[in-house]
């Protein structure tokens, strides 16, 4: 159990509320996945404006999962909103969706979604 995230801020930030620990597992089964499938998209492509609006999206709930790659994610985010199209990323995107798709795949067992 949580070995690619961590419920800390979540439990924190719900009072340990389970009902809303829940909430927010479902919340980032939902909309994490699809985010990081335009980022998946949008980098190869150089959609900037794509690539940031998708990274800027996802930060909050990366953060709040505490997944550990928040500050590529920000280097994805920069590459899309500052056009820095010479600018070599794949690392960093690398990593992220690596992360995402490990802590989806653990919250959906963990939290029976």
């Amino acid at each position: 159990m949580a070995e690619h995230y961590k419920l800390d801020r979540v439990r924190e930030m719900a009072d340990n509320d389970e009902d809303f620990i829940m909430a927010l597992a479902a919340a980032f089964i939902e909309e994490v996945p699809e985010d990081a499938e335009r980022l998946r998209k949008s980098v190869p492509e150089g959609d900037f404006y794509e690539t940031y609006q998708a990274a800027h999206k996802m930060k909050p709930t990366i953060e709040l999962f505490d997944l550990g790659v928040y500050d590529e994610l920000i280097v994805v985010q920069d590459w899309g909103k500052f056009e820095q199209g010479d600018k070599n990323i794949e690392a960093e995107l690398a990593k992220v969706l690596t992360a995402v798709e490990k802590a989806t795949e653990e919250i959906i067992s963990d939290f029976n979604l």
